[in-house]
């Protein structure tokens, strides 16, 4: 009798948080109205929705790029979503909102609204809206478009909403700075030698090129059989480019990472974006389920036009092919936006000088062209931007290559040769 009425009571709490919480919703026309009563609400229902399996908002996070801002909302677990846009309120007190609704998830602790102020959006609102459902609002001051899309390792919603800025960018020294310490590592004093080299090269309107090692931290990206990480060989080819491009080039360079750190897919764009950077290159070594496969190839943001291409974009991506092929689908909305064009010449230029530099220190190096995916890192670059995949590291050979510093050192000067090219053809064109 005892347990059934502690039962009971249970129940009928639960009961009432719910209803409590379904009376008081983060409404979209709404500032910061009922937060205490919506924290104790939240605070009521937590375990109610802990038990029965809710996705957990984590974080809320947001870039503002020259073209466009990026809102980032992290969960512990996939989610299903629904958005709406609501136009500027007749009386003139509510400016327009775009919103996002998580179904099956709850608020965590810690996660608060976001003052934005950029231009495009004053400010990114969290709530419990209902007992099983998080909306987001975003306060728009003007937009002209906007795209969801979501990530997954951790998975996320990211937003993209573009418009014409009233304002300068707010806050971006901070965020330029948080990107720029990333390059310590990199920076050195010009010496006599290094100014007579530069005095031979002239970079035209390539002035800052973000250099990218693909994944880092809890992300290995792809493991050799012999247990070599992807994230420690591109990290050791990715500085080497970074010095070349300051050494050979006189090219100021922003690296992503510059130690065994984790940067978000979506982050990596944004630091490019950020800086104003003219070029952005992603390190990568390959993987196959075919341990035979070899060579070298380059990609740049396209629709895939293969299914292995759509393949490697899923493992680059860490999603299923699922998820590629909704990207794909946002991609075909997005692209005239891109510098496709530039893109392709760039990941072309590579392609050949890194095969043409490889190729005379290892026999039989394959060339596997240049070629087109939906990669999540390059989605929202505002420059010319590529994804280099070095070698396989599924392949035990390519493996023992990857490893060799000799090779490493190879690599990053047949990219370098590449990003030459690339300058010197736009020379040629008119377009420098």
């Amino acid at each position: 009798m005892r347990l059934r009425n502690k039962l009971l009571v249970c129940i009928v709490s639960a009961f009432i948080a719910l209803f409590v919480a379904a009376s008081l919703p983060l409404s979209a026309d709404a500032g910061g109205h009922h937060k205490k009563n919506r924290k104790k609400v939240a605070d009521a229902a937590e375990s109610e929705m802990v038990a029965s399996g809710a996705s957990l908002v984590t974080e809320l996070r947001y870039w503002s790029n020259p073209d466009y801002t990026r809102i980032a909302v992290t969960t512990d677990r996939d989610v299903t979503y629904e958005y709406h846009q609501l136009k500027k309120d007749p009386s003139g007190k509510l400016p327009p909102r775009l919103y996002l609704d998580l179904k099956g998830a709850r608020v965590g602790k810690g996660v608060r609204d976001v003052p934005i102020g950029d231009g495009l959006l004053r400010m990114a609102r969290i709530g419990q809206y209902r007992p099983d459902t998080v909306r987001i609002v975003l306060d728009i001051d003007t937009i002209k478009d906007f795209k969801i899309f979501p990530l997954s390792d951790p998975a996320r919603i990211i937003i993209d909403v573009k418009g014409e800025r009233r304002t300068e960018i707010s806050r971006s020294v901070e965020t330029i700075q948080e990107s720029l310490h990333l390059t310590e590592g990199v920076k050195e004093p010009e010496s006599e030698v290094k100014k007579n080299v530069l005095a031979k090269f002239k970079p035209g309107k390539i002035r800052r090129i973000v250099v990218d090692p693909g994944h880092g931290g809890h992300d290995p990206g792809a493991v050799g059989a012999n247990g070599m990480k992807e994230k420690d060989i591109v990290l050791e080819i990715g500085l080497k480019v970074a010095g070349k491009l300051k050494d050979e080039l006189g090219i100021d360079v922003v690296m992503t990472r510059s130690k065994d750190v984790f940067i978000p897919l979506e982050e990596r764009t944004a630091i490019a974006n950020k800086v104003n950077a003219d070029l952005f290159i992603s390190v990568h070594a390959n993987a196959s389920l075919n341990r035979s496969a070899a060579g070298i190839e380059t990609y740049y943001l396209n629709l895939a036009k293969t299914e292995k291409a759509a393949r490697v974009a899923a493992r680059e991506n860490n999603t299923s092919m699922e998820k590629v092929s909704l990207l794909q689908a946002i991609l075909f909305d997005l692209m005239a936006n891109y510098k496709l064009n530039d893109s392709a010449r760039l990941a072309d230029e590579i392609q050949r000088a890194l095969f043409k530099k490889v190729s005379k220190q290892y026999d039989g190096t394959k060339n596997l062209g240049v070629k087109q995916g939906p990669f999540y890192v390059l989605v929202g670059a505002t420059m010319p931007s590529v994804l280099v995949e070095t070698a396989f590291v599924s392949n035990e050979n390519e493996e023992k290559r990857l490893k060799d510093p000799l090779f490493q050192e190879t690599a990053a000067a047949g990219i370098i040769d590449g990003i030459k090219g690339y300058i010197a053809n736009q020379k040629q064109t008119g377009e420098q």
